[in-house]
């Protein structure tokens, strides 16, 4: 693990992300989610990326294609990425690389439970880490490790389509691997890569819970606990693991390949990273600062180790964006003034994304448009969408100006 991260240099570091969610398997009643299609970034991409860097965004979170860029087991296709890398590095964008944002290519038979999967989403990093080595040298093995493993292991939201305790578990278990490998492969092609993980947060409240509360209190760690080598007997969720087929020989692979991330990225919403159960739904809760200093201590608490902001926006009007822009990034400061180490602030998603239901039914993707960004996404009468700077897009940049 390199010594020094670029974050680590005292400052707080503002980067936006642009929504890269992609999953290409389809099905009846299930369409491609691509969210680079659906928001026209692959033709816009350098007006995108551009107006990152004109928000004064020191870093921008974006994530490969993996389906597109590797359209066949080892063989690579770097044409529009070779472009995509070079104008980043033209405008001096820093990019954070998400190399797995939930959609595996579709010619890995059964997705991640493919006994292969480890080994190929780390041959994919590798590739990646040594053609642009030098360019890009900031990597998120794999977003979201507990949504995906929720998604397409316990509610059979997702290809495979597991569900229940055991699906959780197993798709947690393959899916740490991949992590685990890929930060190795990385780290053995360009010793100076940063390693910077990102999970989201949750918070609970109420006493109803479809799991039971001390599991799920403990779920949103279990990703960072298993790469980092910290699960065996005496951890809370070992029984809960071996109930649903873990070994003492996979506790023991994990121990021995324990890799440690150089960043803790948290991702917070305040409208909905936290939930009540009522009646068997999830209602989503306003939680405000509060939830945000909240999770911020307990994974400074547990694992002692730098930390970013490395999602956060508020949905709604802008006058709404912009009132939370300014308190996330107070309280921010308040948590650095108290000596946490927050190095980094991220406006997630940059613009305009595809709400991921409309995977589910026949409706445009404007019916499903949900404005979180700084930027809004206006579809035209020539079908072209717009992109419309918004107050909020402002007050960032007047954030990024003054703390330069």
């Amino acid at each position: 693990m390199s010594a020094q991260h670029w974050m680590n240099d005292g400052s707080l570091h503002f980067g936006v992300g642009i929504e890269d969610t992609f999953v290409p398997q389809e099905r009846i009643g299930q369409r491609r989610l691509d969210e680079y299609e659906l928001t026209q970034h692959y033709e816009h991409w350098r007006e995108d990326l551009a107006l990152a860097a004109e928000s004064g965004a020191e870093f921008l979170r974006w994530g490969i294609p993996w389906f597109l860029v590797e359209p066949r087991p080892g063989e690579f296709d770097w044409r529009w990425l070779d472009q995509v890398v070079a104008y980043t590095q033209e405008i001096g964008l820093r990019v954070v690389v998400d190399l797995m944002h939930y959609g595996t290519p579709l010619w890995l038979e059964n997705e991640f439970l493919n006994a292969s999967y480890p080994e190929r989403i780390a041959s994919y990093a590798r590739a990646v880490a040594e053609r642009y080595k030098g360019v890009w040298n900031d990597f998120t093995p794999l977003n979201e490790p507990v949504i995906n493993a929720i998604y397409c292991g316990e509610t059979a939201t997702w290809p495979p389509y597991l569900s229940g305790q055991d699906g959780f578990v197993k798709l947690m278990i393959a899916l740490t691997r991949g992590m685990v490998r890929t930060q190795q492969e990385i780290l053995g092609v360009n010793p100076d890569a940063r390693i910077v993980s990102v999970d989201a947060g949750f918070r609970w409240e109420g006493d109803e819970t479809p799991v039971p509360l001390d599991i799920l209190l403990e779920r949103r760690f279990l990703s960072l606990d298993l790469t980092m080598g910290r699960v065996d007997d005496a951890h809370p969720l070992h029984d809960y693991l071996v109930e649903h087929g873990v070994t003492d020989a996979d506790f023991a692979w994990f121990r021995a390949n324990a890799v440690t991330p150089d960043v803790v990225g948290v991702n917070y919403y305040p409208g909905f990273t936290t939930v009540e159960y009522v009646d068997g739904a999830t209602v989503p809760v306003e939680a405000g600062t509060t939830g945000l200093r909240e999770l911020l201590t307990l994974y400074s608490e547990r694992y002692q180790l730098p930390l970013a902001v490395t999602e956060t926006s508020r949905g709604g009007s802008v006058e709404s964006r912009v009132e939370w822009l300014g308190e996330s990034i107070a309280e921010v400061d308040a948590l650095r003034a108290e000596g946490m180490p927050v190095v980094g602030y991220t406006w997630f998603p940059f613009f305009t994304l595809v709400d991921w239901l409309w995977r589910n039914d026949l409706s445009t993707p404007d019916d499903w448009f949900v404005h979180m960004g700084l930027v809004d996404l206006h579809r035209g009468a020539d079908r072209i969408l717009e992109r419309r700077k918004t107050e909020a897009f402002s007050r960032f940049q007047e954030v990024t100006t003054t703390r330069s």
